[in-house]
């Protein structure tokens, strides 16, 4: 006997979470089917959320809209899981270099939003900071596993998930609705990360992943309430643990940690760092990135009952509440998708 329901959600990594809750509060039914033996890049992402980028220090995409929206939806998410999962965590910027140290000095009088001057003595103990400090302010850490995890309990509770891989050659099309196994749904949402370039109906898109590492490194003593970025990052894990990383692999072989990564780290932290530390654990993800950086939302041009929620790449933490309401909202309503996310605009590569 089949079960009818209004989305068949494929993948319950970052984008997957937020667009099963946004599902539920809107009353949706829905089943959400997670692979149990495929980490998505969630898993290992830092889970911060940087209102400023590159080596230029400016804004991000989208960044005034993004950000109250993320502070909202993480705060909201958490007291329904009666968790907390996002808090507050200015960059110190430990400037790598004279001109790094003169970029940030001029940002800091044109245009500036959220830069600050701290005291570079308040870091002295343990780094080296021959050129002096700035800050980033308005900057978040998520605990995104922490995160990931609570809801799923919840999905589970509610027998909402299904632990099994997704395999399309299952998944019957018709015009408005999808048949999958005993589930007949209105929309079937793909938020499986790297997966939905094996996936014939999606495959077109521009995707570009690449491969991300970190060390998980114990440094006793430093404050969890910052998080610093020299020539790599340092980020709050959870204690006295902290995130190191990460490098962008755009041409890559494997998806195993690499000895050239580790030595690398290990390089930048001995030439910066004071203090002893002692390497945890080293992993790597592959994040769902693209050409044009800027996510794939919306519904295929020639199968309405198909949707994507996809694409976030390196800034998933800002995109992915913000864009998988927007689909929500759209499935529902048809309110409009952000244009320059939407994926009207690759209409002519996805009807061929």
């Amino acid at each position: 006997m089949s079960e009818d329901i209004d989305y068949i959600i494929v993948g319950q990594g970052l984008v997957g979470t937020w667009m099963s809750y946004y599902a539920q509060k809107a009353g949706k039914s829905f089943v959400i089917l997670n692979d149990p033996n495929t980490a998505s890049a969630s898993s290992v992402a830092s889970g911060v959320i940087n209102p400023v980028t590159g080596r230029r220090i400016v804004q991000t995409w989208m960044i005034d809209e993004l950000l109250p929206n993320a502070v909202n939806a993480y705060t909201e998410l958490g007291n329904h899981l009666q968790e907390t999962f996002i808090k507050e965590a200015p960059v110190v910027l430990l400037h790598p270099s004279l001109q790094m140290k003169e970029s940030f000095e001029y940002r800091l009088t044109h245009e500036n939003v959220y830069l600050s001057n701290n005291n570079a003595k308040d870091f002295e103990a343990f780094f080296k900071v021959p050129f002096g400090t700035g800050q980033i302010d308005s900057s978040y850490w998520i605990d995104l596993n922490k995160m990931i995890h609570a809801w799923r309990t919840e999905l589970i509770s509610k027998a909402q998930l299904i632990q099994e891989r997704f395999d399309i050659s299952d998944l019957i099309i018709e015009k408005e609705k999808v048949q999958w196994k005993n589930y007949t749904a209105k929309q079937i949402i793909f938020c499986d990360g790297n997966n939905s370039m094996q996936n014939k109906y999606f495959n077109p898109l521009p995707f570009a992943p690449n491969k991300g590492e970190a060390l998980i490194v114990k440094i006793e003593g430093l404050s969890n309430e910052f998080i610093y970025k020299n020539s790599v990052s340092i980020v709050p894990w959870k204690e006295d643990l902290f995130w190191v990383g990460s490098n962008y692999e755009w041409e890559f072989t494997n998806t195993e940690p690499s000895k050239a990564f580790k030595e690398k780290m290990i390089q930048a932290l001995d030439s910066f760092l004071h203090v002893p530390y002692t390497i945890v654990d080293h992993i790597t993800g592959i994040r769902p990135a693209n050409t044009e950086r800027r996510p794939f939302v919306g519904v295929h041009p020639n199968y309405p009952s198909l949707a994507i929620c996809n694409g976030m790449g390196t800034k998933g933490c800002s995109l992915a509440p913000y864009f998988s309401k927007q689909l929500i909202e759209y499935l529902q309503t048809g309110n409009a998708i952000h244009p320059e996310a939407d994926i009207k605009r690759f209409e002519q590569i996805l009807n061929n």
